[in-house]
């Protein structure tokens, strides 16, 4: 494999694990290459991005290596958080809250499975607002974040606990999504979610 390739498939292999990180273990025994080799590779992407300013960089926590931001930069993705075209819930988010609501706890990985897109946006846009939350994690390899719903959730609802969800037909399918994501959100009486009505 040509080192540019490699270096090229490790930043997508990070990119999609997202904030649960990938350690050289992982990431050789993926791309089947010697752990000096990707090692090396990690070490060389970070002087890279560094060197080219990236907006992203490589860090390298508790033995896992992940894609993330630079704090300097932390002021102008608050404006994208709380700006007012934000504010309301996307589609994907609704339905990623939806699954979480029915199915927690449950990791980014099942919700992904259930929804057949990637979800990392939006479940960190429900955890930024309070929505959903790390409830442990999961006896699997990685140990990959098991998602809950949280307090605020129920009291936006007005739920005194995830038991007094509507109701959900026996969901056996994907092909139910939509139906059970109506469901939970027919409970909004034709009102948008907010952050204002969250915070």
């Amino acid at each position: 494999m040509e080192y540019p390739i490699l270096k090229s498939i490790i930043e997508g292999l990070l990119f999609l694990a997202g904030d649960e990180g990938l350690t050289v273990k992982q990431i050789a025994e993926i791309v089947e290459q010697r752990h000096e080799l990707v090692t090396d590779a990690l070490k060389e992407m970070k002087e890279d991005f560094a060197k080219q300013q990236r907006g992203i960089q490589i860090v390298h926590i508790a033995g896992s290596y992940q894609l993330a931001t630079h704090q300097e930069h932390a002021m102008y993705f608050e404006r994208l958080a709380y700006s007012p075209s934000r504010a309301t819930l996307s589609q994907a988010a609704l339905e990623t809250l939806s699954i979480v609501a029915y199915r927690q706890p449950i990791t980014r990985v099942e919700i992904e499975e259930i929804r057949g897109v990637k979800s990392e946006r939006a479940i960190h846009t429900l955890v930024n607002k309070d929505l959903i939350e790390e409830k442990g994690r999961a006896e699997a390899i990685g140990r990959p974040i098991l998602y809950g719903t949280t307090k605020p959730f129920l009291d936006y609802f007005g739920l005194a606990g995830i038991k007094d969800l509507p109701e959900p037909s026996q969901f056996e399918n994907n092909e139910n999504l939509e139906e059970e994501t109506q469901m939970l959100f027919d409970r909004l009486d034709g009102q948008q979610l907010t952050f204002d009505d969250v915070k």
